[in-house]
């Protein structure tokens, strides 16, 4: 049998990898949860007028938007913990040998489903948002660019989330693991003084609150780095994380 060239060997990896994630009804219903919380954020504070007279429509809306980009890490360490659990990671090793196209395969699914699913609910939840909320008492916000920058987040989060999978291997200890990475650098942020900017920015959570233009991205909790140099930061960290993950996952057993 010939061997498979690079572009098959990585196509044949990410249509395996596609299959696989439709077929795990955990992974499928977190990410149905990713989706529909942001929506669901938007109409619960214009249903009950909860929003901040500070805050913006575009922040208001996506109020649910930090809780579904945690659901988008978890989805991204099932993705891996799940086979390892199960013992089908020597499966799927066995189909595809190269352990780094395995890895990209799945990074490369967890991103683009995440990215795709974000943009359309993190749309949809602003647009239902300008609709009930009352016009002209809040500030709009600027959705765009803002909205692609935003699913970027959730596509970030997703392989970070999949990074720390790789790296545990264990489904509870990866999920306590990545909500971890998420909340602790905006917790303990304030108390490195002047790197407080870096630290607290660290977090693709930090880089999410402020692309909502919410009035509770303070300096002080998610750093005084821009949204965009912010998510930029969290990119560079979360693909060393994976390079890591990846350096490991070569190493040692399955």
């Amino acid at each position: 049998m010939a061997t498979p060239t690079t572009p098959a060997l990585a196509s044949r990896a990410l249509s395996y990898e596609w299959i696989k994630f439709r077929s795990v009804r955990s992974t499928v219903w977190t990410t149905a949860a990713t989706a529909a919380l942001p929506v669901l954020g938007a109409v619960f504070v214009a249903a009950t007028g909860s929003l901040q007279p500070d805050d913006t429509v575009l922040g208001g809306s996506l109020t649910l938007s930090v809780v579904a980009q945690m659901l988008a890490a978890v989805v991204g360490a099932l993705v891996v913990t799940g086979e390892y659990s199960s013992g089908t990671i020597r499966t799927t090793f066995a189909a595809v040998p190269r352990r780094g196209t395995v890895l990209a395969a799945k990074a490369t699914l967890v991103a683009a489903v995440m990215y795709v699913l974000a943009l359309l609910s993190c749309s949809a939840a602003y647009v239902v948002g300008s609709a009930m909320l009352p016009d002209g008492r809040y500030a709009q916000g600027d959705p765009l660019p803002a909205l692609f920058g935003i699913a970027a987040s959730f596509a970030v989060a997703a392989v970070l989330g999949l990074a720390v999978g790789t790296l545990v291997r264990h489904s509870a200890g990866a999920v306590t693991t990545v909500i971890g990475v998420l909340l602790l650098p905006s917790l303990f942020g304030p108390l490195f003084g002047d790197a407080e900017r870096w630290i607290a920015g660290l977090s693709p959570t930090a880089a999410l609150e402020k692309l909502t233009q919410t009035s509770d991205a303070t300096a002080d909790t998610v750093g005084s780095l821009g949204p965009w140099p912010s998510l930029l930061l969290v990119t560079a960290c979360t693909t060393a994380l994976a390079l890591a993950a990846l350096l490991l996952l070569r190493r040692r057993d399955a």
